[in-house]
């Protein structure tokens, strides 16, 4: 399975990822901040905490965390079928 190996943040709760397959680029975070537990975001320097977690999750501390898989998704556009084969196969 492909495993994101580095994130950093960057303004307007945009956040860079590399994965262990080379994809990297930026998502935007923008629609969530504010809202439940990312509310936390707008507490000054919260967001740069931004870092992948031992279990792989993207986190900013235990209750602040997104999917890695999900994130992978958005920047390659593929389906969790097409992520499933691709870890059949390798």
């Amino acid at each position: 399975m492909v495993r994101p190996v580095e994130v950093e943040a960057r303004p307007g709760y945009r956040i860079w990822l590399r994965y262990s397959d080379g994809t990297a680029g930026e998502v935007d975070l923008s629609d969530v901040a504010g809202q439940g537990v990312f509310k936390a975001w707008d507490e000054p320097g919260y967001f740069e905490k931004v870092h992948v977690a031992p279990h792989r999750a993207i986190a900013w501390d235990d209750e602040v965390e997104l999917c890695p898989d999900a994130l992978y998704m958005e920047l390659t556009g593929k389906s969790w079928e097409e992520m499933r084969e691709a870890a059949e196969v390798g």
